[in-house]
């Protein structure tokens, strides 16, 4: 079975129901306002040193005809392309469990493994995941070698633990409860009870689109700004447009909920960024 390949109608499920995290290597500062983005009602806490775990409140992926991995891969792909921190979708369902990693427009990368534990990924994708991460590459890289190994000890919900346990020594830190396998209930309300916890809601295009780039735009991003009357602006909104429109218009044609959100943000960033510049020439 392929990574986004959903399970056969009538095939036994006997593992956890399907559920999801967001883990963002940024504060709930700057992930709140890329949150909006998604459209989706989420709640967002720390996860130790910058690092932040958004909880879907809803679950898509009951309701439409997209696996709970693919939904997570789009979300975490729109996140990525328009923030400059790397987002890691973990996701699990009854047949398998796995994570998608997304950083800027490089593509995705993710492991999969099988109810049992069975390894199901390239171990290709662990060393890529290391890198980009900027994980040790002889301590992490060799945990994480361990986890595309055989072991009849470890099934799929322990082997994102042990994902989970190399991230720790990159200082996430999971509030208590929030963990793989876990039903998305008990996900919310653990949520829910965290001192810094947060209801991330959408607020509209323009509202949301400057938040979020005036709250991840530090000093080296400003001439990239629409308001920042540099010519690389204009030059960055029209490859976002030209980039979020195929994006946009493929996630409508296969009815992806997420890759329509990764085109759509795109395009929301491009086209205000060139309205700016119309709006106010430079002198």
């Amino acid at each position: 079975m392929s990574p986004t390949e959903a399970p056969r109608p009538g095939a036994p499920r006997t593992g956890p129901a399907p559920g999801a995290l967001l883990l963002c290597r940024a504060e709930p500062d700057s992930v709140a306002p890329a949150a909006q983005l998604l459209r989706e009602r989420m709640l967002l806490t720390s996860a130790g040193p910058q690092w932040s775990v958004l909880v879907p409140e809803g679950k898509p992926w009951r309701h439409g005809e997209e696996p709970v991995d693919r939904v997570l891969t789009g979300w975490a792909t729109a996140l990525a392309v328009g923030a400059p921190w790397p987002v890691l979708a973990l996701w699990w369902d009854a047949d398998r469990s796995g994570y998608t990693l997304a950083s800027g427009f490089r593509r995705p990368v993710g492991y999969v493994w099988l109810a049992a534990g069975t390894p199901a990924g390239e171990d290709e994708a662990m060393r890529t995941f290391a890198a980009r991460l900027g994980l040790d590459p002889v301590l992490d890289v060799e945990s994480l070698d361990a986890l595309t190994k055989p072991d009849t000890a470890a099934d799929a919900r322990a082997r994102l633990r042990g994902l989970l346990a190399v991230l720790s020594r990159a200082g996430l830190t999971l509030p208590t409860g929030l963990a793989p396998g876990e039903p998305a209930d008990r996900l919310r309300e653990v949520a829910r009870v965290q001192p810094d916890a947060r209801a991330v809601e959408w607020e509209g295009w323009r509202e949301t689109v400057r938040g979020e780039l005036e709250t991840v735009a530090g000093r080296r991003l400003t001439p990239w700004l629409p308001w920042s009357g540099d010519s690389r602006a204009r030059a960055l909104c029209l490859a976002q447009v030209a980039t979020g429109l195929p994006l946009a218009a493929w996630g409508l044609r296969r009815r992806s909920g997420g890759w329509l959100a990764a085109g759509a943000l795109l395009l929301a960033h491009g086209v205000l960024g060139l309205a700016y510049d119309l709006a106010h020439p430079r002198d």
